[in-house]
């Protein structure tokens, strides 16, 4: 039999069951395959008679990828009914194929992730291809969902409740040697061809062995490892697992609530009522707001950035041999240490040989605690810091493919460098600036060739932060903007792509949110509300801590910067209530940030940091009155209407740049999906009517003009 997605072949005994979707590089679990189950589940039973046994295997370089997500971005509230039968009719026919009393043997040639690690589980016996590039393991709750083909029943029931956490709550993904330790695997193969012989070897050993044909929960004498939660051990961490999960999640996360319930409900009743309740949890949260934001993010988008959708198309792929870096301060030595550890040779550039040691010695701190914990040998470490060449003479950047500037954030500076260090280009080589303000285009003034020159704007620090910022200037040629995409790609980290604007993307909404976080200081508003506030809204950390932690004085340089160059444009630049608090802050009270020893916080010496208590004499206003979801508003709306605002304007050209951009650079909640899918998973017109009410409060930082509410209607996406 072959349907549109699943081969059955019968041959001596054995059914193949091959799951092939036509016209899709990989299998999942779509309508037309929730069909096709159906009548390959019925065919075994008819074929039960003259069976020996059943092979589960894919005709895809990868097993099985799991659920198919354009459906869920398609379901609303209306449709929880039909998505729990839809759940529940997947698993009545895993369930059939797996308690016909035949061994089923699962052949995992590549990947079985999420839905795919739940059509491997319907296997007694599970063989993977011993390849350390394949990964097992349910990353649904990265996606704002839970396991529901039988994850989260069969994961506990196998594991045991405490064991199987990791993996369920913490979407830990494993590959095949963690696989067969942990017992979720029985067998290793080093090539894909020895799958189906193995599978044939036990279904034959299986013969007239009813428990090789039957699953451990499914067995009389089943115990479930480490014991139910009526155990007294067991019970005692349950009661406080939901306030540590509430700890993390903040409560503005319902999947990772909903796993433990379903785990722990699930470990009180038997299997087939356990099965129902994960997928009633399943049914809940593909219907919600929160797994359609994230899922649209984090799967949609991250493969959009992944598959260089923002990249220029008709330009070969580009791979450094050789990079500059100018400046070892702290983001010359992250830039110089990501390159190396990815292979790239580097040519850390400072005013002294003793600054750019010093820079170089970054990697040596970062690579020497990996060597201490044992996750990298000593000759890996040389290895690294031999490609690392410290020097304080323009001579040794000769023949660099790219060279980096990534110098004080001074325009005469910047100038200077760049045109000492561009002659020492390899031929066809180019120049990026690592700014986080100052617009490409007039730092391009001073390059020999603008069309050469282009942003890549680095994230601190460095090591940590995965998103890294593409500028293009307004003369920077596609060629440049496809090979800093290679290069950003080939260190591992996810590019956007901006237009050139004051702040570019990032910087610029990110000083709305500190921005707006100072004005209600201002307000007389008081600092614990205004941190809890954002904490609680999802941010990472509240605006005066972000603040602290960037410097109160570079806030105040760009500033001073801005005045200067909208006096050169023959225009005056008026500082928002924000930036005149900041500038306040650092001139008249002498508060510049934590590097220079406080500013919104005080940082004592061996003690935790705490709120600088003149703040409550200085700004706080005892009869200033505020509301709490106003504050948490503020500062989520202030940064979503900046960023439609850079969509209109063309700094933004797509959706899945704003989105990844504002969750990786500048820490908007994940349960958003991003600063556009904010707007859009609550609705544009509801998204106005907000924002037309804080406005009217608030003042302009929230007007949409006709161009924003015109721009949002144009680049909404349609699932």
């Amino acid at each position: 039999m072959i349907t549109q997605t699943i081969r059955y072949d019968l041959a001596n005994g054995i059914a193949t069951i091959t799951f092939d979707e036509q016209g899709s590089p990989v299998n999942t679990m779509c309508l037309q395959w929730q069909d096709d189950l159906d009548a390959i589940a019925a065919q075994v039973v008819k074929d039960k008679a003259q069976l020996r046994g059943i092979v589960l295997a894919s005709a895809k370089s990868t097993f099985f990828a799991g659920a198919d997500l354009k459906g869920a971005m398609r379901s609303t509230a209306a449709d929880g009914p039909r998505v729990f039968h839809e759940i529940e009719r997947i698993k009545k026919n895993f369930r059939t194929i797996e308690t016909q009393g035949l061994p089923v043997v699962s052949c995992l040639n590549g990947a079985a992730l999420g839905g795919g690690w739940e059509v491997a589980l319907v296997g007694h016996h599970r063989i993977a291809v011993n390849n350390p590039k394949i990964q097992f393991g349910l990353p649904e709750i990265t996606l704002g969902l839970i396991p529901g083909g039988g994850g989260i029943t069969k994961m506990t029931r196998v594991l045991g409740l405490m064991a199987a956490q990791p993996y369920i709550l913490e979407s830990k993904l494993f590959g095949p040697e963690e696989a067969l330790k942990i017992g979720v695997v029985h067998e290793l193969v080093a090539t894909p061809e020895e799958l189906v012989p193995r599978a044939l070897a036990f279904i034959e050993a299986a013969q007239g062995k009813p428990e090789a044909c039957q699953h451990v929960w499914d067995r009389k004498d089943y115990k479930m490892p480490g014991g139910t939660p009526s155990n007294p051990k067991i019970a005692g961490m349950l009661t406080v697992a939901p306030a540590v999960l509430k700890q993390k999640t903040r409560g503005l996360y319902p999947a990772p609530e909903a796993a433990l319930a379903a785990m722990v409900e699930g470990a009180m009743v038997d299997f087939d009522t356990a099965m129902r309740v994960e997928s009633r949890h399943l049914a809940g949260l593909m219907t919600g707001n929160v797994a359609r934001n994230m899922i649209n993010t984090f799967f949609f988008n991250m493969n959009a950035i992944k598959g260089g959708q923002s990249r220029p198309k008709d330009v070969a792929k580009y791979q450094p041999k050789k990079v500059g870096v100018l400046g070892a301060g702290m983001m010359g030595s992250g830039i110089a240490y990501a390159q190396a550890t990815r292979g790239i040779a580097t040519v850390l550039k400072d005013v002294s040989i003793d600054a750019a040691e010093k820079g170089k010695s970054y990697t040596t701190k970062l690579t020497q605690k990996r060597v201490d914990k044992g996750q990298m040998s000593a000759e890996k470490q040389q290895g690294i810091l031999g490609l690392i060449t410290p020097t304080a003479s323009a001579a040794d950047l000769k023949g660099c493919d790219l060279i980096i500037e990534a110098v004080f954030e001074q325009r005469e500076l910047k100038a200077m460098v760049t045109k000492e260090a561009e002659p020492m280009l390899a031929e066809g080589g180019f120049f990026a600036s690592n700014t986080s303000t100052l617009p490409i285009s007039g730092l391009a003034q001073a390059s020999r060739d603008a069309k050469k020159f282009v942003g890549i704007h680095f994230f601190s620090p460095v090591d940590k932060m995965k998103l890294v910022e593409i500028i293009r200037g307004k003369d920077t040629d596609d060629e440049t903007i496809a090979r800093a995409y290679d290069y950003v790609q080939a260190l591992g980290k996810l590019p956007i792509v901006v237009n050139d604007s004051r702040g570019f993307y990032t910087s610029r909404t990110f000083g709305t949110f500190v921005m707006e976080g100072a004005a209600m200081l201002g307000e007389g508003i008081p600092a614990p509300v205004i941190e809890n506030a954002a904490m609680q809204a999802g941010m990472p950390v509240g605006p005066l801590a972000v603040l602290d932690e960037t410097a109160l004085s570079l806030s105040v340089h760009v500033l001073e910067q801005t005045r200067i160059d909208f006096q050169k444009e023959g225009q005056q630049y008026v500082a928002t209530p924000g930036e005149t608090l900041v500038e306040h802050m650092v001139k008249q009270h002498n508060r510049p940030g934590r590097a220079a020893g406080g500013g919104f916080y005080d940082y004592p010496e061996g003690g935790k940091k705490h709120l600088w208590p003149q703040l409550k004499a200085l700004y706080e206003k005892p009869g200033a009155e505020w509301d709490l979801q106003d504050v948490k508003d503020r500062l989520l709306y202030r940064q979503a209407v900046e960023t439609a605002r850079c969509l209109a304007e063309g700094v933004l050209t797509s959706v899945h740049d704003g989105n990844i951009g504002s969750i990786f650079g500048i820490g908007f909640p994940a349960w958003t999906g991003g600063a556009l899918q904010f707007v859009y998973g609550q609705g544009i017109e509801a998204f106005e009517r907000r924002c037309a009410g804080l406005a009217a409060k608030y003042g302009s930082g929230f007007v949409l003009s006709d161009a924003v509410k015109a721009a949002l209607r144009t680049h909404q996406p349609v699932y």
